[in-house]
């Protein structure tokens, strides 16, 4: 079914203004006025209750996760299945429940998909977790459970959580703080505030930067994160990128590399909700910049890079789904630093846009998390 024109909110950013001074040496968004535009959109689906994540499958259909706890296929009519057999269990308080839904490179053969999800554990308790399974006839099959965070806590926010299968194979597993333990985000016998690499069946790569320091987890890759709930490759280089969400202000945009140090809750462009400073400030040595953030945040959510050529200008361009106020920033990324930004479909924001991704048509889908959630198609811009 095809929506009718939207208006677009846009804005445009030249370089010049991303190197006017700001409060630290990190590149800020200017978040100038907004200017009127349209974007064209159709709704592949609606009434998907929370949907997370969305993947494509080679055959069209779509994979769309519903934070209750439930798996989907939709059709290019926007036919929606009954819910796929086999879903692990999941602790579905806050923001927890079903996440994250990734195809294996060798899926079109395979069948072989990861899921994330914040898995129960005793008393209460939960963490961010990530199963492998093969999509039978409206069921999973062979479903195990090949990363489970360590330890499970209380409370219900901060999961992550993406799973971003590298160019060797390897699994990024993005995790959260769990919110009530952001502390932990810092310890290294914890996975809170971790990006966790594993293998495809949950074994250590032997080349992980911990797995020889004495008692660290050996599947950290990086620490220091608040909760991240974007990553994507860039296909020129195989660059793992990451969107967090920052408190009171400072979410961000980074590159995780192997054994660094991203700050959080030391260092932070945020602060805490009740207005208290977060931490030593925005700057500590030993500990990583982004190399970009927002403040005002746009509580960033899915990332990917387009490749395609379905939109003149567009090809090269980073895409962060954004959930306040609503929308979708459009980056121009060069030499490793963001020259440019834009924002459209503003007027979504009462439906926040939870993830994005390229489908194998070369189109940008978008799914919106709420009640009766969307799956649209971005079809067109002017």
């Amino acid at each position: 079914m095809r929506a009718p024109l939207l208006p677009l909110l846009a804005l445009t950013t030249a370089s010049a203004c991303l190197a006017q001074p700001n409060e630290g040496p990190a590149p800020k968004s200017p978040t100038p006025s907004y200017t009127a535009g349209v974007v064209r959109v159709d709704t592949v689906a609606t009434g998907l209750e929370h949907p997370w994540a969305v993947a494509q499958m080679p055959d069209g259909r779509f994979l769309v996760t519903e934070r209750p706890g439930r798996l989907r296929l939709v059709d290019q009519k926007g036919v929606i299945s009954a819910p796929i057999a086999g879903v692990p269990a999941v602790h579905a308080v806050g923001q927890g429940g079903l996440l994250d839904v990734t195809l294996a490179p060798d899926f079109a053969t395979s069948k072989t998909l990861y899921l994330s999800f914040s898995e129960p554990g005793e008393g209460g308790t939960a963490g961010t977790a990530v199963a492998r399974a093969q999509l039978g006839e409206r069921k999973l099959e062979n479903v195990q459970v090949i990363y489970r965070q360590v330890p499970k806590m209380r409370g219900g926010g901060h999961y992550g959580s993406r799973v971003v299968v590298a160019r060797d194979g390897n699994l990024f597993i993005t995790q959260g703080d769990r919110m009530l333990w952001r502390d932990s985000a810092q310890s290294m016998t914890a996975g809170l505030g971790k990006i966790a690499r594993v293998k495809p069946d949950g074994s250590i790569p032997a080349d992980n930067p911990f797995v020889k320091t004495a008692g660290a987890r050996p599947e950290i890759w990086s620490l220091g994160h608040r909760n991240l709930q974007g990553g994507a490759l860039d296909p020129a280089t195989g660059q793992l990128w990451t969107v967090e969400h920052g408190a009171r202000g400072g979410d961000e945009l980074n590159h995780p590399e192997a054994g660094k140090n991203y700050g959080w809750p030391v260092i932070t462009y945020g602060m805490d909700y009740s207005g208290a400073k977060i931490g030593v400030g925005a700057v500590k040595e030993g500990m990583e910049q982004p190399v970009y953030y927002w403040d005002p945040v746009i509580a960033a959510s899915g990332l990917t890079f387009y490749t395609g050529d379905k939109y003149p200008g567009w090809k090269g361009s980073v895409f962060v789904g954004s959930m306040t106020p609503g929308g979708l920033v459009r980056l121009e990324v060069s030499g490793g630093k963001v020259v440019k930004e834009e924002r459209y479909l503003g007027e979504l924001k009462a439906k926040r846009v939870r993830d994005v991704v390229q489908g194998v048509d070369g189109f940008l889908y978008v799914v919106t998390d709420h009640d009766e959630g969307s799956l649209l198609r971005v079809v067109g811009v002017k």
